[in-house]
């Protein structure tokens, strides 16, 4: 009688959901005790479950009749973004040019560098065009993705480890470049990083993390109209 009520709650879409938001909870525990980037709590959920399934033995579609009930709120989760634009709407007005051309030059960056290094190493068009939104958050990645060719849950991946490298590095090579006004740090690690640099801008300071949340949705926006553009140039051009 167990063994049915177990079978039957697996294939609801509660186990998928809870399994999910425990992975993810435990991960948010980690951080606060560590306060290391490399265990970020989106990466640390998505580990655990992995391991969850393998050492269980359970199939990834059982998980997903709950996970795409959590997929299916990302999209209307991409609206928050236009919360830190509304609150630093006066700041963007002020300096909206440089703004808005520092995120433009990094988003462009951003996706040349893959273009190139996936011409380079041979890469599959398929597995290029999922790695070009690596730097945008992941509703309007995986968005992008699918627009342009791509495979979301690749992604998803380039998404997860970009934004921890981001986390990790940035500060650094803004402390290596001399790069010390906080609106330029603010937007260079929420341009390269999204949401995850942008918890690590939040504790350099409150300029640095507002800055940072601005660029996430300036810089998903530009590449939206970017990424298809960039691959159409680059591939008449190579």
């Amino acid at each position: 009688m167990q063994a049915d009520f177990l079978n039957k709650f697996l294939n609801t879409p509660l186990f998928g959901i809870l399994i999910s938001l425990a992975a993810f909870q435990i991960g948010i525990l980690l951080y606060k005790k560590t306060r290391s980037s490399i265990f970020n709590p989106l990466l640390v959920g998505f580990i655990l479950v992995i391991l969850f399934l393998l050492y269980f033995g359970i199939d990834f579609e059982t998980y997903n009749v709950g996970g795409d009930y959590i997929s299916f709120f990302l999209g209307p989760a991409t609206v928050v973004l236009a919360v830190p634009l509304y609150q630093k709407i006066q700041l963007l007005k002020r300096d909206a040019l440089p703004i808005i051309a520092g995120i433009s030059a990094g988003c462009i960056a951003g996706i040349s560098s893959i273009l190139i290094f996936s011409d380079f190493f041979g890469l599959d068009e398929t597995i290029t065009n999922s790695l070009v939104p690596k730097s945008v958050t992941t509703p309007i990645g995986i968005e992008i993705s699918k627009q342009i060719g791509g495979l979301p849950a690749i992604t998803v991946a380039a998404i997860i480890v970009t934004g921890i490298i981001g986390a990790v590095l940035g500060p650094f090579i803004c402390r290596c470049f001399r790069i010390k006004d906080s609106v330029a740090v603010g937007i260079a690690i929420g341009t390269a990083s999204h949401a995850l640099g942008t918890t690590r801008a939040i504790e350099l300071g409150e300029t640095e993390g507002a800055m940072s949340g601005l660029a996430i949705g300036i810089a998903g926006l530009i590449t939206v109209f970017l990424a298809p553009v960039m691959l159409y140039v680059f591939g008449v051009l190579f």
